[in-house]
């Protein structure tokens, strides 16, 4: 009897301890606050429709941005922890010195980036950007798209007039006529089409790798590494649930966005967005978009991209 005892305690006493081991890092992180920079809302407005902000065992301090620039901006100044940026402005990004690694990747399909032009305008296809004013973020994934495209359309940067500017100063521009075609992406675009009756002369298919990542600083890889790993596993899981529920998302992100869920269901139908693994072929395709920007002269040297990509947190883990 006394042996089965003796027995029976060391199980529980191993059981519990192991129960113990595997709660530790959340009660760690009780105390701890994720400073996360999100674009529209948009990270933000899936986690919640998800229901994937329940039951975070540490604090989430949003910080919402108009454009990728400005979060790639706050990441290197250490203002935030952690933040959603498309493949071409952690480019910027990583050229400009910036101590980011992107942790996370995801894919869409890119009909979510456009050149878009009022309606009435003369202009039907990239050929006829030369001579144009072309607004544009610079930096951004619509920086990107402009060079690609007119790249592919035989037209020379010196060709056109690049205005750079943020999405509600070019959404202006266009509208009095200030400059003749903005290059944008989601919601910006959808937003232009159905409210505004603009058209897209020009999208990222075959020109554009989809990709967009989350980011994160070196130190805050180091220090809360635990948070950052929960934080990406509920955002894939978000971007997982978002596919198959595009009016939940919808409705949820024009609560906290204010735009209208009709415009929203289209972003989410046509994006696609879906998680995906950093792996070497991910690399070598930010590594095209790179030389892109190369041969442009935009980055005045080569890009090794490789360094600026974290794997310790990979997707099977998520």
């Amino acid at each position: 009897m006394s042996y089965l005892l003796n027995r029976f305690l060391r199980k529980f006493s191993g059981l519990l301890l192991g129960a113990l081991g595997a709660f530790t890092p959340f009660a760690a992180m009780a105390d701890a606050t994720l400073k996360v920079g999100d674009q529209q809302l948009q990270t933000r407005g899936i986690l919640e429709a998800s229901g994937q902000l329940n039951n975070l065992p540490y604090k989430i301090e949003w910080f919402n941005f108009p454009a990728a620039q400005p979060l790639g901006e706050a990441l290197n100044a250490g203002a935030i922890d952690v933040g959603g940026l498309g493949d071409a402005p952690l480019i910027f990004a990583y050229a400009a010195g910036a101590r980011v690694r992107a942790v996370a990747a995801t894919r869409s399909i890119p009909r979510d980036l456009a050149i878009i032009v009022p309606d009435g305008s003369p202009i039907k296809t990239a050929a006829d950007l030369k001579g144009m004013r072309i607004a544009t973020t610079r930096g951004s994934i619509g920086h990107y798209l402009a060079i690609a495209t007119l790249e592919r359309a035989g037209i020379k940067l010196s060709d056109v007039s690049l205005r750079f500017m943020q999405p509600a100063d070019a959404k202006a521009a266009l509208a009095s006529g200030n400059v003749d075609a903005w290059s944008t992406w989601d919601p910006y675009v959808a937003l232009a089409e159905q409210k505004d009756h603009d058209r897209s002369i020009a999208n990222g298919i075959d020109l554009s790798s989809g990709l967009s990542f989350q980011a994160a600083t070196e130190t805050s890889i180091n220090a809360k590494h635990a948070e950052i790993a929960d934080f990406l596993k509920r955002v894939a899981a978000g971007q997982r649930w978002a596919l198959a529920h595009p009016d939940e998302v919808a409705a949820m992100q024009s609560k906290v966005t204010g735009l209208p869920p009709d415009v929203l269901k289209t972003v989410y139908q046509r994006a696609q967005l879906h998680p995906v693994a950093i792996d070497d072929g991910l690399v070598a395709e930010q590594q095209k978009t790179a030389d892109l920007y190369h041969r442009a002269d935009v980055i005045k040297t080569r890009l090794d991209v490789t360094p600026s990509f974290d794997r310790q947190f990979p997707l099977d883990a998520r």
